[in-house]
C-alpha cells in the first residue's frame, strides 16, 4: 500500500532561518516541529544576500541553485567550485559555512537528512521525453523546476505539477515501482529517494 500526496508551492510554509539570517519555505519533512526533531527536510531558501549558513549537527546537507547566478560556499575554510542553476552539492551540516553569492541573489533547493537514519539518493533528470525508471525507496519526491509536468507513480493515477510542485510517495513497504515523468518541452526535475537504515 502506498499513499501519494501533492504538495503545491503556493502552499509550503514559511519559516525563519535557524541563525534568524533570513527564511525558507517548507516542501515536506518525516518528524518534528520547526527546525527540530526531523530525520529529513525539504525546503527552498531565498539567499538575498552573501553571509553564513545555519549549523545542523549529525546531518547532511544536500543543496541546489533553483535560481539566480549562482554562489559559492567556504566550507570549514575552503572554498567550493562556482555552484551554479542546477548543480547539487553535498556537505555535513555540523560545518560552519558561508556562501557569497556570484551575482544577486539566488533560491535555493535543500535536503537535508540524518545519515544515521536513512540512505538518501537526489538526482536532477532532464526530461526531454518521457522518462521511465523503478524506484523502491520508502519515500519517493518529484520536484518539479518545470513550468509543467506530469508524473505517474506506480498504480496511482497520472498528476499534474507545476513550478516548485512536489510530489511525495510515501512507499513503507519497500515495493518495487514504476516511475513515468513527462514534461511538454525539455525541463529538470528533482528525484529524492530516502529509506531508514
Amino acid at each position: 500500500m502506498t499513499q501519494l500526496t501533492l504538495l503545491r508551492a503556493a502552499e509550503y510554509p514559511r519559516m525563519p532561518w535557524k541563525n534568524g539570517g533570513g527564511s525558507t519555505e517548507e516542501i515536506a519533512r518525516d518528524a518534528g516541529e520547526g527546525l527540530e526533531g526531523f530525520g529529513w527536510r525539504l525546503s527552498i531558501a531565498d539567499i538575498a544576500e552573501s553571509g553564513g549558513f545555519s549549523a545542523f549537527a549529525g546531518y547532511q546537507r544536500i543543496i541546489t541553485v533553483l535560481q539566480g547566478a549562482g554562489m559559492t560556499l567556504n566550507i570549514d575554510g575552503k572554498d567550493s567550485e562556482p555552484l551554479l542553476p542546477s548543480d547539487p552539492f553535498a556537505f555535513s551540516g555540523g560545518s560552519a559555512v558561508t556562501c557569497t553569492l556570484l551575482d544577486g541573489p539566488i533560491r535555493d533547493f535543500n535536503l537535508i537528512y540524518s545519515p544515521s537514519l536513512y540512505r538518501a539518493r537526489l538526482q536532477w533528470i532532464d526530461v526531454m521525453h518521457p522518462q521511465r525508471f523503478f524506484s523502491s525507496a520508502e519515500v519517493f519526491v518529484v520536484f518539479s523546476a518545470a513550468e509543467q509536468m506530469a508524473a505517474n507513480i506506480g498504480e496511482h493515477p497520472p498528476q499534474l505539477l507545476e513550478k516548485h510542485d512536489c510530489l511525495q510517495l510515501d512507499n513503507t513497504a519497500g515495493s518495487l515501482l514504476e516511475v513515468v515523468l513527462y514534461a511538454p518541452r525539455a525541463s529538470r526535475v528533482g528525484v529524492i529517494e530516502l529509506s531508514r537504515i
